[in-house]
């Protein structure tokens, strides 16, 4: 959230601490509607070309981001960009930020053919105006380097990780928490690669470096954990692979409490172990746990909200539990059409899985209207 000395007037300013107040209390309802009311006044006292639009802009844009409707962030990025350039020069860092945000929401949509160009020219005009080893362009080369692990060019990925690894080992020292965040990214390209004694090794550094310096029980452990039972999941190392899951969920519990969305995405992680493994009544109250705190904390039109949905849905497809779980398919195709467009590749994937659950209860019309629609999504993303 952005606030800077305006010409927008007093109103402005103190509307911008009570958005800031609203986000963090987690009422995005109100953070919301009054960013939409900064930006008229600022729209009104500055003029619509001033950069304190530009900034209310991308306020907005990052609340619609954080409940989830990137569709609606990425035009007032693409509005804020333009007035940036005119104001303050198209090499000025204040436009590579908004270039990198525009890449960002433009992934998250799965556009990745669009956000490329956004990480690109922002990645050439912050190396030019911070320098080639700022920590500015070591998180670009992480975004970029993530577009390219997406699009299965895993050349490119690791060529611009490897670069952010020696950044972050040059500017922060060998053992910073920044540096075991760049591991995990490495670690899961060695792992789509099958190359699991390099994931594992770069997953175990990261792991030390992040104990070493937060300690065992931190947070910031969790999202390793995950990653490296991820990875003796694949390897079918399952006993080592739960326990891992159990320990992310315990440390979450203990730092955010149990109805936190972190804690959620833990407890999901446990839930799709056990439905691999075939232990169904052990995964489904974990996965409906799941659907309830991510609906009470995200609301209900949350993309991560669907995924939830979905997970439970493909858990009572398993059993052939075809009634219960259409009405969650449902759900998650609402909210990901709605949230993130129809050509994005959540949309696909849930259209794939209702039209397999039609074909699986001979409910073969139905199914073949789906397989249209999934080929039209299909369609739409290339």
């Amino acid at each position: 959230m952005q606030h800077r000395s305006s010409d927008a007037g007093i109103e402005w300013d103190d509307l911008n601490e009570l958005i800031i107040s609203a986000q963090q209390a987690g009422n995005y309802d109100m953070a919301i509607e009054l960013a939409r009311r900064a930006l008229k006044i600022a729209e009104r006292n500055a003029g619509p070309d001033h950069p304190d639009v530009a900034t209310s802009l991308q306020n907005l844009a990052v609340l619609y981001q954080e409940v989830g409707e990137r569709n609606k962030a990425a035009p007032l990025l693409e509005r804020a960009l333009a007035i940036l350039k005119r104001a303050l020069g198209p090499d000025h860092p204040e436009v590579g930020e908004v270039l990198r945000s525009l890449g960002e929401v433009y992934q998250d949509l799965g556009q990745n053919a669009r956000a490329e160009p956004f990480f690109k020219q922002a990645l050439e005009i912050l190396e030019r105006r911070r320098g080639a080893d700022h920590p500015e362009v070591m998180s670009l080369l992480i975004s970029l380097g993530t577009l390219y692990f997406m699009e299965r060019e895993n050349g490119k990925a690791e060529s611009l990780l490897q670069r952010a690894l020696a950044i972050a080992e040059k500017v922060f020292g060998f053992d910073h928490p920044r540096v075991a965040a760049i591991l995990v990214n490495l670690g899961g390209l060695y792992q789509t690669q099958g190359a699991y004694n390099k994931a594992e090794a770069v997953f175990k550094r990261a792991l030390a470096i992040t104990e070493s310096k937060l300690g065992p029980d931190q947070p910031e452990v969790v999202a390793i954990l995950h990653n490296l039972a991820l990875l003796h999941q694949a390897q079918r190392q399952f006993d080592q692979a739960e326990h891992l899951c159990k320990r992310a969920v315990a440390i979450g519990e203990k730092a955010w409490g149990p109805d936190h969305p972190d804690v959620a995405t833990s407890l999901n992680n446990l839930a799709i172990l056990y439905k691999t493994l075939g232990r169904y009544t052990e995964a489904e109250p974990l996965l409906k746990r799941v659907v309830a705190i991510m609906e009470q904390a995200l609301g209900s039109r949350h993309p991560n909200v669907a995924m939830a949905q979905q997970n439970l849905a493909d858990l009572y497809c398993a059993q052939g539990r075809y009634v219960q779980a259409e009405p969650l398919y449902r759900r998650a195709l609402a909210v990901r059409e709605k949230t993130l467009g129809p050509g994005h590749p959540s949309v696909a994937r849930v259209l794939e899985s209702l039209a397999a659950m039609y074909r699986a209860s001979n409910r073969i019309a139905e199914a073949e209207q789906i397989e249209r629609r999934f080929a039209a999504a299909r369609g739409r993303k290339r």
